[in-house]
């Protein structure tokens, strides 16, 4: 009786382990298809630093730790007492600049008549001078004729000349108001350029002043502060740490077979160990094109011997913006890649609309 109660239980347990051998063997039938391939990895985004432009104190953060912020969102302010005592001194520069360029118009108009009062003036007196000469040329031809005295032709000689010298005089008083007109012109040229060196200036400032608003660059989550209101900062200063959700990915290592076989925008379903059993969607977007020994932090020590090819998998923009407040980065997980177009995917590897 008791050898038959000890035969049935050892056929019990041989087919209790057979059933565990069956199950496990094909639980486990996916890691001997070569049309699928599998690596560890962590869910990983892009990183954006939230920098200062130029060197000063932190006002104010309006984020904390773990906030979801949006694109355009404002995020710290820097000090700009001093920027706008700039500003307003470059405002007072160009309404300066302004004002001697209004001074500087009128004079060019001033100098303009003045310059045509001095070419009536030389056309006065070329009038005359031609009339003197006329006279002094008769009174020549008289003088030799014994016409007229030495005194009279003395006297036609010194209103020529007295004629001549202030024709002359007259010439010269027309270059003058002629270079005034040009020195007026070259005032109004500086102050225009004051103007635009000062309009310059606003334009900088105000762009100094925009940066001191640290705006976000996009839709994203504060991973954490690095720095704190009242500390001061040099230029390129980072204040926060961004992680842009809608770029999250897993690199993962492949062996060369594997490798090989590995396309741009191949299917890829990521198994997070927090939730195995809902494998996420994602598609290959890198392979590289040498081999490197696996990093410790992913393989056994056996692994890290072979070497293998960093692979990456992105999740879907527009999946991630579904559940933006699941995302989670530094999740560990697997990834498990279709080598086959032609080979289904296997159960536990099925989306929900899948099954």
């Amino acid at each position: 009786m008791v050898k038959k109660i000890i035969i049935g239980l050892a056929v019990s347990a041989v087919l209790i382990l057979g059933i565990n051998i069956y199950h496990n063997y094909r639980k486990n039938a996916i890691y001997r298809n070569s049309g699928f391939a599998f690596g560890n990895g962590r869910l990983e985004a892009t990183e954006v630093s939230i920098s200062t432009k130029l060197a000063g104190r932190i006002e104010a953060i309006y984020v904390n730790d773990g906030d979801f912020v949006t694109r355009g969102q404002l995020l710290a302010l820097m000090q700009t007492d001093v920027l706008e005592a700039e500003l307003a001194q470059a405002a007072a520069r160009k309404k300066q600049a302004e004002a001697a360029l209004e001074a500087a118009r009128a004079a060019v108009a001033l100098r303009r008549s003045e310059f045509e009062a001095a070419q009536a003036s030389v056309r006065q007196k070329q009038s005359a001078f031609e009339g003197a000469k006329k006279r002094y040329d008769r009174a020549a031809v008289l003088l030799k004729d014994a016409a007229v005295s030495q005194q009279d032709f003395e006297v036609d000689e010194t209103y020529y000349q007295t004629c001549t010298a202030e024709l002359a005089a007259a010439h010269a008083q027309c270059g003058k108001a002629e270079a005034a007109i040009s020195a007026a012109e070259a005032e109004v040229s500086g102050a225009r350029a004051n103007i635009s060196a000062a309009g310059a200036d606003i334009v900088r400032i105000e762009a100094d002043l925009n940066d001191c608003r640290l705006i976000a660059p996009l839709d994203g989550r504060i991973q954490y502060r690095i720095a704190q209101v009242g500390e001061v900062l040099p230029a390129g200063g980072k204040v926060l740490n961004l992680v842009d959700l809608s770029d999250v990915y897993m690199t993962f290592f492949l062996p060369e077979k594997a490798a090989g076989k590995v396309k741009i925008g191949s299917p890829v379903r990521l198994v997070l160990d927090a939730a195995p059993d809902m494998p996420v969607p994602a598609t290959v977007y890198f392979v590289a094109s040498v081999a490197q020994f696996t990093p410790k932090t992913v393989e056994t020590a056996d692994e890290r011997q072979k070497l293998m090819f960093r692979v990456k998998a992105r999740i879907a923009p527009e999946l991630l913006r579904k559940h933006l407040t699941m995302v989670k980065t530094g999740l560990p997980g697997a990834a498990w890649v279709k080598l086959d177009e032609n080979e289904p995917w296997p159960s536990f590897l099925r989306l929900r609309s899948e099954k």
